[in-house]
């Protein structure tokens, strides 16, 4: 969670938020609305509150999951998705079966700066995260704010040791 700056044998890796993939996904549902049309069996359709993420991997080997550093700056909760996606969202739709269990769930009470978290899928999920690293250069999220969060009250990274 968040902590102090990472030392000098960590990597702290942002996840960014990704502008033009997210709307890319939005306009393919605005497109099926449009057209009256269904979407594929199986597809996952970016809902209001979902925005997608990514983390460019700066280095893929040698990782070992240390926290998550989650800041939001109100109270609201969000769940954070991985994805098996290498995405190529013109050529292939988000489909439910490649987004990854478990969610990472972190949340903010009112009348606290206090962050909680589901911390065992929260820390399973990020362990998984540097075996996916040594397979990939990027790696997408899917991020559902609730609560009434949005992508400006959010500060995500994810820490590891170097190895």
């Amino acid at each position: 969670m968040a902590e102090d700056e990472p030392k000098p044998s960590q990597l702290s890796m942002p996840l960014v938020l990704d502008r033009d993939l997210t709307k890319q996904m939005r306009l393919r549902v605005e497109s099926l609305k449009q057209r009256g049309q269904k979407r594929q069996d199986g597809e996952k359709l970016l809902r209001p509150a979902e925005s997608v993420y990514r983390i460019d991997f700066i280095q893929q080997h040698r990782l070992q999951f240390e926290r998550w550093d989650v800041v939001l700056d109100q109270p609201g909760k969000v769940t954070i998705t991985g994805t098996s996606q290498n995405w190529t969202p013109d050529l292939t739709n988000l489909m439910t079966r490649q987004l990854l269990d478990p969610a990472a769930i972190f949340w903010r009470k009112e009348d606290s700066e206090a962050m909680d978290w589901n911390e065992a899928d929260a820390l399973e999920f990020g362990e998984r995260l540097a075996d996916l690293a040594k397979i990939r250069k990027v790696m997408y999220f899917l991020i559902t704010f609730s609560e009434g969060l949005e992508p400006a009250n959010l500060k995500a990274s994810v820490v590891f040791n170097q190895l």
